[in-house]
């Protein structure tokens, strides 16, 4: 039986970059990286992107708390990874990634804290809500 999961991630992403920049500024290590748009061209450019992760979690789904852990995370690193933004036109965002099984009763909340939403503001990042529902 498929059970509800749940990850919460802050991606940066752009055209014909090296995530590898966003490491070094950062001094942080991501939990995925996709290096597709680094020897890409101009003329059929590709995004690459810099991704760090909250585990995923199956019991007491809590987004509210995901992205508070995120953000503590994330935090110290703000004017870096402002920085990094400007200086490589990235594109910031949260993304809630939602696994939704369709035999649970009880589904997890989707919620943001005022925190969250500020340093999310403050860097100017986008948030995106993935959500699937699975039968088995």
């Amino acid at each position: 039986m498929a059970s509800t999961s749940a990850r919460v991630y802050f991606a940066l992403s752009g055209y014909n970059f090296d995530p590898e920049i966003v490491t070094e500024v950062l001094d942080m290590e991501p939990t995925s990286m996709n290096s597709a748009g680094v020897h890409a061209s101009a003329d059929s450019p590709a995004i690459s992107t810099w991704e760090y992760s909250t585990g995923t979690e199956r019991d007491n789904i809590d987004i509210y708390n995901m992205t508070g852990k995120l953000i503590e995370d994330i935090e110290p690193v703000k004017d870096k990874i402002l920085k990094v933004i400007e200086s490589h036109n990235l594109s910031p965002r949260f993304v809630a990634v939602l696994r939704l099984s369709c035999e649970d009763e009880a589904l997890p909340d989707l919620a943001f804290g005022a925190r969250s939403i500020r340093f999310m503001s403050e860097i100017g990042a986008f948030i995106d809500v993935d959500y699937r529902l699975i039968n088995k």
